[in-house]
């Protein structure tokens, strides 16, 4: 690993131990203590996600037991990993919060919301034999122009790409029912006078209203073709959105996950979303210029 990740793992590892674990109340553990600590374990999960958006389980321990013993001196198997991983995904979600909280963006008003699709299955025999049956279903990418089997993503975060909710849902149920909901159990999330912009995909009354007399928010997006002007086409902030998927799905593999199993999904998708998070926090501490910009830390 490079001297910028390091640093970034050491500062993370400092910042978890001192500022998350203590304030997190984790479920009581059975069993001998574990050799790998659970702020270690999180480091680790951002160094596989930000070395080159690895998402195998198996080529990463591989490479981390090679690589990585001057930082992790005990790495645990693949199978162990993987079960580690799975069961922090709580954890995850509590550093994922912390580390957006402890961002300058964090007190920012404006909110980006969007929503991609995430692929879990080609082939009608994997559709039949998977594990996501009953979670995941088809849906239209209207970017791709095409349908996909799996589970839509939808993702709330700052301007500069940060993180702040996110969740996955059946692409059947469409992107506005996904988004109240998790808006809906997020409210400590959200500021007084919000503002969240969106895409078309998100027009409705239905929606609109949600937005203004439940959260208390303004909701803004583009002007559909059918409407009355109001705030133009967003070219530019359309394109801020558009660009944070394109970090995700580009650099960290967000639509090569691997996932076979829900637990799995999530727990992969979150360290994903840490690993970003983890980036933009220490571009925000070192007075990066580009505070979403990962190759210092990716070869």
């Amino acid at each position: 690993m490079n001297t910028n990740l390091n640093t970034l793992l050491i500062t993370l590892y400092v910042f978890i131990t001192e500022k998350v674990i203590p304030a997190y109340d984790p479920p009581v553990r059975c069993g001998r203590k574990h050799q790998l600590t659970d702020a270690e374990l999180l480091c680790l999960a951002v160094a596989q996600h930000l070395t080159h958006g690895e998402s195998s389980e198996s080529k990463w321990v591989r490479y981390a037991r090679e690589h990585c013993r001057d930082m992790f001196p005990y790495i645990p198997r693949q199978s162990g990993y993987n079960k580690r991983i799975r069961a922090a995904f709580e954890l995850i979600q509590h550093t994922l919060v912390a580390l957006t909280q402890d961002t300058e963006t964090w007190h920012d008003v404006v909110r980006l919301l969007d929503a991609t699709p995430i692929p879990c299955g080609r082939s009608r025999e994997t559709v039949k034999r998977s594990e996501f049956a009953g979670h995941a279903g088809y849906g239209y990418c209207a970017s791709h122009h095409e349908y996909f089997w799996g589970m839509r993503l939808v993702l709330i975060s700052t301007p500069d790409g940060m993180p702040v909710i996110w969740g996955l849902g059946n692409p059947k149920l469409g992107e506005r029912q996904i988004t109240k909901t998790l808006l809906d159990g997020s409210r400590h999330l959200l500021h007084d006078d919000q503002v969240i912009i969106g895409d078309k995909g998100f027009s409705g009354k239905d929606f609109e209203a949600f937005m203004a007399d439940d959260l208390q928010a303004t909701f803004v997006r583009p002007d559909r073709q059918d409407e009355a002007p109001r705030f133009g086409n967003l070219g530019g902030i359309r394109q801020w959105i558009e660009s944070i998927f394109d970090t995700l799905k580009g650099q960290l593999g967000l639509e090569h996950h691997g996932a076979r199993t829900m637990q799995g999904l999530l727990a992969k998708i979150g360290a994903k979303l840490l690993a970003m998070a983890a980036a933009i926090w220490h571009n925000w501490n070192i007075g990066a210029p580009h505070k979403r910009s990962l190759i210092a830390y990716d070869h």
